[in-house]
């Protein structure tokens, strides 16, 4: 699954990631391969993404994430 995190000033990451877990409006909540379709808004806090390398973290201030076909693309507001 392929994931963008961007920002208006820049791209944060991009690659081929395992799961991302990501602070929804509603709660956390995880998306691995072949996830559902879904649109989200996003909360200050922490994205958690896993790669086949290991693990990274980021601080994200608000946004929307949709995942749709294994790709996700998160657009915050900063990082």
């Amino acid at each position: 699954m392929y994931l963008e995190i961007i920002t208006p000033d820049k791209k944060v990451f991009s690659g081929e990631v395992v799961s991302v877990a990501v602070p929804g409006s509603g709660g956390q909540f995880q998306m691995l391969n072949n996830h559902a379709p879904i649109i989200s808004s996003l909360v200050n806090g922490t994205v958690k993404v896993k790669t086949a390398s290991g693990n990274e973290q980021f601080e994200v201030k608000g946004g929307v994430v949709e995942m749709l076909d294994n790709k996700i693309t998160l657009l915050a507001e900063s990082v």
